[in-house]
């Protein structure tokens, strides 16, 4: 029995100092982890604060292309907005050129009917309106020129020899006349003899309506009309984005694409050369 209890209390003595030793051990643990979390937190603080560092750096620079991106627009809103009131001005003016012609038109309804139904008595009267609408077509739009004014030509030389009476003369002006208001209103592409630096070449039109034309030479160079204090002219784009914006125009057009936004080249007349020829001209067109 003795024997039993010394083994007892030498058991229970050993579990005290295992314990004892254990508990040191864990007490000795949490000292280290107590000692080391601030330099854990330390470590992860500077890290986020690298962190943040950078992204506001990133902001920074975001913030700066944002600035520099609304200024482009705001410069091309500008623009468009100057581009687009200078195509309503055409519009208006190439309204009041159709309505002129419609005035015309009735004046010389008006002069035949009254003049009564004789060729020789109507006919000085259609020359007369023939020649006043060459020349329009000379001081306007450079659109075939030629093969409009050798129409008219074809009408007065028929009606002068005798060819055709005054009342066939009269519906073929007025056939004409139909044709220069449809052109006033199509967007098309053809092909058209023009002088360029004195030089008569063969080049492919875009034209928009009567207020806009471009051309393409057979290089796939691009230029456009410009209206003057003397008349239209034609010269040659700049290169770059100019020359790109032709390019899509003929593109489009090729493609049966007439309507819709189009960024363009200016090719509108200026204020100034408009008021120097006096009284507008018209220039416009579907887009």
């Amino acid at each position: 029995m003795m024997h039993k209890l010394i083994q007892g209390r030498l058991a229970g003595g050993y579990c005290s100092r295992r314990l004892s030793a254990l508990c040191t051990l864990m007490a000795a643990v949490s000292a280290v982890l107590l000692i080391s979390q601030p330099a854990y937190a330390q470590d992860d603080f500077s890290s986020l604060a690298d962190r943040l560092i950078q992204m506001r750096g990133e902001v920074d620079a975001l913030q700066s292309e944002l600035n520099i991106k609304r200024e482009e627009h705001k410069n091309r809103m500008a623009y468009l907005t100057a581009q687009l009131s200078d195509l309503e001005a055409n519009r208006d003016r190439e309204q009041l050129r159709v309505r002129k012609l419609d005035e015309d038109l009735e004046e010389m309804r008006q002069e035949v009917a009254s003049a009564g139904d004789t060729s020789e008595t109507l006919a000085p009267i259609v020359l007369a309106h023939i020649d006043t609408i060459a020349a329009n077509v000379r001081s306007g739009f450079p659109f075939k020129v030629g093969e409009r004014l050798a129409a008219l030509d074809e009408i007065s030389n028929q009606l002068e020899g005798g060819v055709i009476n005054a009342q066939r003369a009269v519906n073929r002006l007025w056939a004409f006349i139909e044709d220069e208001i449809r052109i006033s209103r199509e967007n098309a592409i053809y092909t058209q003899s023009i002088n360029l630096d004195g030089k008569d070449i063969l080049v492919d039109i875009a034209k928009i309506g009567t207020a806009m034309m471009f051309f393409r030479t057979r290089d796939k160079d691009y230029g456009r009309a410009v209206q003057g204090g003397s008349g239209w002219t034609f010269e040659m784009l700049p290169g770059g984005k100019d020359q790109e914006q032709a390019a899509v125009l003929f593109d489009s057009l090729r493609k049966q694409i007439r309507q819709g936004y189009f960024e363009l080249p200016a090719a509108l007349p200026m204020a100034s050369e408009s008021t120097a020829q006096g009284a507008p001209q018209e220039a416009g067109g579907e887009s």
